[in-house]
């Protein structure tokens, strides 16, 4: 329709639909300097460290910042690439394939919840380009407060400084949602059979959350338990003789986090006998630092210095046919009535 505007108007863009992938966050570069500044706004938001200010404040500033950036840099240079980390190129890159399955009538951004690019910045970037409804898709299959919830406050926190909001719908979690465990069934056997070894154990292994986060009512432990099981209950007709197990990985600080912990896993299975072992990481829906640094790597040293013969780290769903094929379909399913 030919929208009449008055002598003088403003140009005005015409109404689109957007869609912002959104994930949790990189450092600009593989460097102490960038890598302190990342952890800085991720460490002080109240949802990831739900310790009283008086008490993190001294901690965070006085001795996590001064001593982690160096050992991350280190780390993050082990897996940056031409593209930049892989959580930012691979996000980018879904981004992409994922706008291009659903037409020009729908604009696709990505963003990071920390770091760059920055989730209030490509809100108002989508609006400015006419996107009169968005939706927002935080890529975390299974909700929790310092994930998904953290999402939603720095979206809150960006309409409140627009005039002109656009409307708004986010993107449930998936975690146990049908097209989720098919992409994941589709994309671990695919991975499986390409091995050069049959493993004995396929360990799935979840970002870890302090356990206290359990017991005041984050549903993140209870969704990571039910994708693991709807997950080994899809593999089983073909897999039935491997052993599927659970564990949590990232422990950070003293309190006590979610178990089984990854690593303490994998030294007990090489030492009880178990010399092949294959790891994957349903939480995430991108390879990031912790999937290919603390897992394909230091997962890999843990598992043959305790013992083992064989590993494997497989990759995350990230723009396999199988994940952007559910991408496709739950960002679809939320667009319904808008497209």
């Amino acid at each position: 329709m030919t929208e009449h505007l008055p002598a003088n108007h403003p140009p005005v863009a015409p109404s689109r639909v957007g869609v912002l992938l959104v994930n949790l966050g990189t450092p600009d570069a593989p460097t102490p300097k960038a890598v302190r500044r990342y952890l800085k706004e991720f460490l002080s938001d109240r949802r990831v460290v739900e310790i009283p200010r008086l008490v993190w404040w001294p901690i965070l500033n006085g001795i996590i910042l001064n001593t982690r950036p160096k050992k991350s840099a280190h780390a993050y240079e082990q897996v940056w690439g031409p593209d930049g980390s892989p959580l930012a190129a691979i996000t980018k890159a879904q981004a992409a394939a994922l706008a291009e399955r659903l037409g020009d009538h729908v604009m696709v951004r990505w963003a990071m919840r920390y770091g760059n690019p920055a989730l209030g910045a490509e809100v108002q970037a989508l609006k400015d380009a006419g996107c009169s409804k968005i939706l927002i898709a935080p890529l975390y299959p299974q909700y929790s407060g310092a994930t998904t919830a953290t999402v939603v406050d720095a979206l809150g926190q960006q309409l409140a400084k627009m005039r002109w909001q656009p409307a708004i719908r986010t993107l449930p979690p998936y975690y146990d949602d049908a097209v989720h465990i098919e992409a994941l069934r589709a994309d671990t056997a695919r991975q499986l059979a390409a091995l050069d070894f049959t493993p004995e154990v396929l360990l799935l292994s979840f970002h870890g959350m302090p356990e206290r986060t359990l017991h005041l009512g984050d549903p993140y432990h209870c969704q990571c338990r039910k994708t693991a099981r709807l997950l080994a209950q899809a593999l089983a007709p073909t897999h039935p003789d491997l052993k599927i197990e659970v564990s949590f990985q990232s422990r950070f600080g003293r309190a006590k986090w979610l178990e089984p912990a990854t690593d303490t896993v994998l030294d007990q299975l090489a030492k009880t006998g178990t010399r092949r072992v294959a790891i994957a990481a349903p939480g995430f829906s991108a390879d990031c630092l912790e999937t290919r640094e603390e897992l394909a790597i230091r997962g890999a040293e843990d598992f043959l210095a305790a013992g083992g013969t064989h590993f494997a780290a497989l990759d995350c769903l990230n723009t396999s046919d199988a994940g952007m094929a559910m991408l496709d379909t739950l960002v679809r399913r939320e667009l319904a009535g808008w497209i």
